[in-house]
């Protein structure tokens, strides 16, 4: 009976390890048809490399999962009863969707640093992939893994540029400047940046193979020995809606007409870092479009125009607004205020006046962008009875005060 028992186990093991020779050519040749058929660096261990199947799940995009502030004692943050402007089809298309929209393809790299948990990175292994999954080989030992998605403008012009030839301990992303001038808060660039394409990213580290091959399931479909790491992507980039609502615009005529289309809101980060999500410290200015609405009835059943528009940034400089607990929402405030000290946020928006006119009026909205460090929506409530028409055309504005017009000053209550 020893000897019969004895056996079995001998053949048990030689059958295991045939499986996991077989499994190895198999995922393997799976490997190289997700990747284009670009061939990876040679692993060097032909008999003791482990097989991994990497699970991308599922991502939750809705607007109010990713806006999930908690003010006070349970109370979410409800940005629909702020939202004035609306999102109809045509601002739909001309701006696209007012929330994210869920990726459809993802770049993925991997990074064998050894023996040495949480080492250094070497060139990383490159897959690009159209599905949620990814099926590789792994050398035991450890590894750490990047994901993010691959973006795909309407207009094929990609602002977001992504960095990993620096160094290979960390992927950036950032965006470049436009043609525009930045003239409010911008002390080191003169020129307005482009507001960057919705991004998500996930960093996992310090992920070990072992030859015990612990956290593997033996899959008997695919005849061999497979684990599941599940890596979860979150948004680097942030939604702000931004509202300036016109009361009193429409009296005895209509003293703002209609804007020129554009606007800024400056103060945000210049580029993040996709391993730890924290953004840069390079403060910009993101450039938007705006679009003006008459005659829209408000919360309180008031009659007003309102000038709207989304804005994608970084959001503040030397932050992750991921890594600040919405439910110590206080302490995460001054967290918030820590990092961005002696910076400033404004909106300008150029608006056109019944007498042919235009001025440029820039607000100060520092501390909703602080409330909302994850975006939301930004509200700006203008009274004109208390605006004076320009009498010149071009270059005036204010920043809670305005300034040059007819060498007077003249301030607001916001």
């Amino acid at each position: 009976m020893q000897h019969s028992t004895n056996i079995q186990n001998r053949i048990l093991a030689a059958c295991r390890h045939q499986c996991r020779k077989w499994a190895v050519v198999c995922l393997v040749i799976t490997c190289i048809a997700l990747t284009g058929c670009v061939r990876e660096p040679d692993l060097h261990l032909h008999n003791d490399g482990a097989d991994v199947n990497m699970e991308m799940p599922a991502i939750d995009l809705d607007l109010r999962v990713v806006w999930n502030y908690l003010f006070k004692y349970g109370v979410e943050y409800d940005w629909e009863s702020e939202w004035t402007y609306g999102w109809d089809d045509t601002d739909e298309s001309l701006f696209g969707k007012i929330g994210y929209t869920e990726p459809a393809a993802f770049n993925v790299r991997r990074y064998f640093t050894g023996q040495t948990p949480l080492g250094a990175h070497s060139a990383p292994y490159t897959h690009h992939i159209t599905d949620r999954y990814i099926s590789a080989r792994y050398e035991f030992g450890y590894w750490d893994l990047l994901a993010w998605n691959d973006i795909q403008s309407p207009d094929g012009v990609q602002s977001v540029r992504i960095d990993e030839t620096s160094t290979y301990d960390y992927v950036t992303a950032y965006t470049g400047q436009t043609m525009s001038s930045a003239m409010y808060n911008a002390p080191q660039y003169t020129r307005s940046f482009y507001q960057p394409e919705e991004l998500f990213a996930g960093y996992d580290s310090g992920i070990e193979i072992n030859k015990s091959l612990d956290g593997f399931t033996f899959d008997e479909e695919r005849n061999c020995w497979v684990r599941v790491l599940e890596m979860e992507l979150q948004p680097v980039t942030y939604i702000y809606l931004v509202q300036v609502v016109l009361h009193n615009n429409n009296r005895d005529y209509r003293k703002v007409t209609s804007v020129d289309g554009n606007a800024n809101l400056s103060g945000m980060a210049r580029s993040v870092n996709l391993n730890t999500g924290v953004t840069g410290s390079d403060a910009v200015t993101v450039n938007f479009s705006v679009r003006m609405k008459q005659d829209i009835t408000d919360r309180q059943g008031e009659r007003v125009d309102v000038i709207g528009g989304k804005v994608l940034t970084f959001g503040m400089p030397k932050l992750n607004p991921h890594k600040l607990d919405t439910r110590s929402y206080m302490e995460s405030l001054q967290k918030v205020a820590d990092a961005d000290t002696g910076n400033r946020h404004y909106v300008d928006v150029n608006m056109q006046f019944y007498n042919g006119k235009d001025s440029t009026l820039v607000f100060d909205v520092t501390d909703q962008v602080r409330r909302l460090f994850r975006g939301g929506v930004i509200t700006i409530d203008l009274d004109m009875d208390k605006v004076p028409v320009p009498s010149r055309t071009g270059g005036s504005g204010f920043d809670a005060v305005v300034k040059d017009w007819e060498e007077k000053e003249w301030e607001f209550d916001m």
